[in-house]
């Protein structure tokens, strides 16, 4: 059987939608950057949309005694799924962004294929989501420019995506950038509104 053309996955119309997302940055390690998810009214009687917004630093707290690699990131996880969601039949993820023209990452979690001691984290999957500064606009990724990743850093394994044991996604940001040329990059505020993710069945 065919599956719908497209599939939502989340969408953020009221705060009630917001309480399927927990945020997450650097403060955790010692890092000071912080973030905020909010409904923002469409007024006009024009939808509500979510906003992802916050401050990159790369500084450190003092005192801090924990060790980080790296300061400077934000993101925005959802809680995991009762069971799974099957994207079996889809090829590419979409998003409606309105964004600063910062480049995000976008993560999908899968369940994990190792199932031994100290291997109990989910699979992930990350590719980058350009936000073009002002106007609305969807970007569709294909599942096929999801690398596999580990700790944030992409690894070199031969591994396949299973989108039909896909546990949770995740959008995030950091001062370092990188994915499209012209981006914006480094310290400072950030700010994506988001209308809804879904997956697509491409033509």
């Amino acid at each position: 059987m065919v599956p719908p053309v497209e599939k939502c996955i989340f969408k953020f119309s009221s705060k009630e939608d917001l309480k399927r997302w927990h945020l997450y940055s650097d403060s955790e390690y010692g890092g000071l950057s912080s973030a905020s998810l909010e409904i923002k009214d469409g007024g006009n009687g024009s939808d509500c949309t979510g906003v992802f917004s916050g401050n990159l630093s790369t500084e450190i707290s003092e005192g801090s005694k924990l060790s980080i690699n790296r300061s400077g990131f934000c993101g925005m996880r959802s809680k995991k799924f009762d069971g799974f969601i099957d994207l079996d039949g889809y090829d590419s993820i979409a998003m409606r962004l309105k964004g600063d023209g910062r480049c995000y990452i976008s993560t999908i979690y899968t369940e994990n294929w190792v199932n031994s001691p100290g291997q109990a984290e989910d699979n992930s999957w990350q590719a980058f989501v350009f936000a073009p500064k002002g106007n609305w606009y969807t970007a569709k990724v294909p599942l096929t420019r999801y690398l596999p990743t580990w700790k944030g850093n992409v690894i070199d394994a031969d591994m396949e995506m299973n989108p039909g044991r896909v546990v949770g996604m995740s959008l995030s940001v950091n001062s370092q950038g990188g994915g499209f040329i012209g981006a914006k990059l480094g310290a400072g505020e950030f700010r994506v509104e988001i209308d809804w993710i879904k997956a697509l069945r491409m033509p």
